[in-house]
């Protein structure tokens, strides 16, 4: 089973940029569609983006789509969220995630295997 460390968030203006980053520990990486995720205060979790184990495929949430973009580097045991044109509404802790299975689509957050710590992202107006 693989451990997952988030990094890069911050506090940043609207319109801006942030890239964060989520290390994997472990060989076994590429097994694994990576995915993020994120909280803001008083809502509930919801699915940002996912991407495949092999990176070829990638989905992600309505609003962020043509502004987030999800990426991996399977030599680096690493996958990344590119943030730009940033909106005060994208405030929240960001959790990276990790399982095994993907079958396209939305991903659901029950049941998925790893869990990362999470990294707060403010955007300030």
């Amino acid at each position: 089973q693989v451990q997952l460390v988030e990094s890069g968030g911050g506090l940043v203006q609207a319109g801006g940029s942030l890239r964060l980053s989520c290390a994997a520990s472990g060989r076994t990486f590429s097994n694994y569609a990576m995915g993020w995720f994120r909280q803001a205060p008083g809502k509930e979790r919801e699915f940002v983006a996912v991407i495949s184990r092999s990176g070829g495929m990638t989905y992600y949430l309505d609003s962020v789509k043509g502004r987030f973009t999800i990426s991996r580097d399977n030599a680096k045991n690493t996958v990344y969220l590119k943030m730009n044109s940033l909106k005060p509404e994208d405030t929240a802790v960001y959790y990276c995630a990790a399982d095994k299975v993907w079958y396209g689509g939305q991903w659901s957050d029950r049941n998925l295997e790893v869990w990362g710590q999470g990294t707060l992202v403010t955007i300030s107006s």
